[in-house]
């Protein structure tokens, strides 16, 4: 017993058992965040200036470019994961698919675009 009502089995409205581990994601990235933030936040205060070729020349070293990639990937999930969530309580059927359609592509796109930003000054390009 306890798996619900007949009609909720038949139509599958349980539990998805992916609650959990969305939950546990959104704290282990919001932790990754705050400490990859105080990361880059420290990385800028000791530069000498805020220039762009202070920044470039920065941003060109792996012990810089790498946790920024990391910094990157870790916002754009989080982000992804705390609209899915917002999507899902408000929204339903037909709106809801195109939403979360449209939120995967832009939080891919943007992520995409950044990481693309950081490997091209990373990489030397000009």
């Amino acid at each position: 017993m306890g798996a619900g009502t007949d009609l909720g089995r038949v139509r599958g409205l349980g539990a998805a058992h992916e609650g959990v581990h969305h939950w546990w994601m959104q704290r282990v990235t919001a932790v990754a965040n705050i400490a990859l933030l105080l990361w880059f936040v420290a990385s800028l205060v000791r530069l000498p200036s805020l220039d762009y070729s202070s920044v470039v020349l920065w941003l060109r070293q792996p012990v810089a470019a790498v946790p920024m990639l990391l910094l990157i990937a870790s916002v754009f999930w989080h982000f992804r994961l705390g609209v899915q969530v917002m999507l899902e309580d408000y929204l339903s059927g037909p709106t809801r698919v195109l939403a979360m359609l449209a939120l995967n592509f832009y939080a891919l796109a943007g992520a995409a675009a950044a990481v693309f930003a950081v490997l091209k000054i990373a990489l030397g390009a000009a």
